[in-house]
């Protein structure tokens, strides 16, 4: 039974997602949900979680209810699987009542199959009252972490999602995720959620895809040269770099700017129409490099970012994980860059004395999170001093105990620049693979692979703009890659893609296979 589970959840995986098999831990995961069990995830970023619930829900009778606190991710993830033929909503302050009214409508009709719900929203009458009179078969709780205080985003609307829970005719099946959890984290979340006879899963921390650096400058002019390395051996490839301050970020954006670096900037102190223009400039690829403070991000599920530079050292390693994380969410080769001066300690001194205190924590609860944050970053500098290892450094903060150094961080490479472009590298270990098509004896040069990648990308981008959405919605740069590899002139061709599902396959395969056939027949006839 079992068994024939697990082969129909790969079936949705391929037909929906265009995936052959499931990701490290994803399908133990997506097992014990069909079993019934109580789950908790802890998976890094771009593991796939969002993957471990969805699946389920397409093979539950009820509907599936997705907790997030996070509105722009709302968005993203419900575009991506209307995008792959799945029925799903948003419900958050986001919506007019109006449209809210619409969306609670809906689901009593039945239409959805996941709606995404932002933790307050769980409080309201309205939404009890609908949920009370449907057939809930799961409840997945995004960055569950935020339930502790012990978490570095602490949420104490999160702490109410239990008694939603306890509030409806029948207790659904509960899977908690979240990518950054240290063991005071994961007993929170287990306890504050009430996980009953939880399967709980950790894939691991590491990200090897991701080339982690500190780099030292001495000076504020030395800190902008550095950055403009970077961003020249990064040229026209996205990345988002963090500043600690508005200020900052204001002053660096001005600088590159002025040396017409197409960047955009972001943070709170913007007015709302200029950061929502801003981010759409960023996720649709009118603006490759987006300045921002730690305010961006979160939820920003754009999968082809090649480098994440902090210009600022972040106030904890949770944080810097969290965000150098946006980095190689496609699994190409991504760079994470730090640029650390001591002076960035007393910025981030200063925040933790002057943070604006939340009425709805106690003051003992503020005093607790002041000590934990002094703690954290201490840790940071660490980070920042060390001649270990980096990633070993990041792995041992969240309990991985490593031995061996990586080979792919700046203290073992001895600051030799690892990463070249990274379609380049990430096209080398793709070699060609035989499909049922003619273009299957074919192997392009690095020089041809990269010229086909850049033509799909801009056809990519047409499509992006057809259907109102970002380009890596449509697909990502690593699928990209793969039709580079495996080069496909059919319908069946496109179906061997990695990331291409019947639905894609049958809203965007022409366009796929014309380019393609369009690149062959050139460089067979010159």
């Amino acid at each position: 039974m079992v068994h024939n589970r697990i082969i129909e959840a790969k079936k949705l995986l391929k037909e929906y997602f265009g995936h052959d098999s499931f990701r490290s831990g994803q399908e133990k995961i997506i097992s014990a949900l069909l079993d019934g069990r109580d789950v908790l995830g802890i998976m890094p970023t771009g593991a796939g979680k969002s993957m471990c619930y969805q699946i389920p829900a397409l093979m539950a009778t009820g509907i599936t209810i997705v907790v997030s606190p996070l509105i722009s991710l709302m968005n993203d993830q419900v575009t991506a699987l209307v995008q792959s033929g799945i029925r799903g909503a948003y419900y958050n302050s986001s919506l007019s009542e109006a449209q809210c009214a619409k969306v609670r409508e809906n689901m009593l009709k039945g239409v959805y199959k996941i709606i995404y719900v932002a933790p307050e929203r769980l409080e309201t009458e309205s939404f009890k009252n609908v949920c009370s009179r449907l057939d809930i078969s799961y409840v997945a709780i995004d960055e569950s972490h935020c339930v502790s205080q012990w978490g570095q985003d602490f949420r104490p609307s999160y702490l109410k999602i239990t008694e939603f829970i306890d509030s409806l005719p029948k207790r659904p099946v509960i899977g908690a995720f979240t990518a950054t959890a240290t063991s005071h984290v994961r007993e929170d979340i287990l306890n504050i959620l009430e996980l009953h006879d939880p399967y709980v899963l950790t894939t691991g921390f590491d990200r090897p895809n991701l080339y982690f650096e500190v780099r030292r400058p001495k000076s504020k002019k030395g800190r902008v040269s550095e950055l403009l390395e970077i961003l020249d051996r990064h040229k026209d490839e996205s990345g988002i770099i963090y500043c600690s301050t508005r200020k900052a970020v204001d002053e660096l954006y001005e600088i590159l700017s002025a040396m017409d670096y197409p960047v955009t900037r972001y943070h709170a102190g913007l007015d709302s129409d200029e950061r929502t223009k801003n981010q759409e400039d960023f996720i649709f690829d009118r603006m490759p490099v987006v300045i921002a403070t730690n305010a961006f991000g979160m939820g920003i599920d754009k999968s082809n970012v090649a480098f994440v530079v902090h210009f600022n050292m972040p106030k904890n390693i949770e944080n810097y994980y969290q965000e150098a994380g946006r980095a190689g969410r496609d699994g190409a080769a991504a760079e994470c860059i730090m640029l650390y001066m001591p002076s960035d300690i007393y910025t981030i001194k200063f925040f933790i004395e002057h943070t604006e205190n939340n009425d709805e924590l106690t003051p003992a609860q503020r005093l607790k999170i002041k000590r934990l944050d002094y703690r954290r970053l201490n840790r940071m500098v660490d980070y920042c001093s060390t001649a270990a290892c980096l990633r070993n450094q990041i792995l041992n903060y969240f309990g991985e105990r490593q031995k061996k150094n990586c080979g792919n961080c700046s203290s073992c490479s001895g600051m030799e620049r690892r990463i070249n472009r990274r379609h380049i590298e990430s096209i080398k270990k793709h070699p060609t693979k035989p499909v049922l098509t003619p273009a299957a004896s074919t192997r392009l040069s690095p020089d041809q692979s990269r010229d086909l990648f850049e033509k799909l990308r801009l056809a990519r981008l047409k499509q992006a703009k057809i259907q109102g959405v970002p380009p890596y919605v449509i697909f990502s740069d690593a699928t990209i890659l793969d039709i580079c590899a495996k080069l496909p002139t059919n319908k069946q061709a496109l179906l061997a893609v990695d990331g291409i599902g019947a639905v894609k396959a049958e809203r965007y395969g022409k366009f796929i296979i014309e380019e393609v056939s369009n690149f062959l027949n050139k460089i067979n006839n010159s």
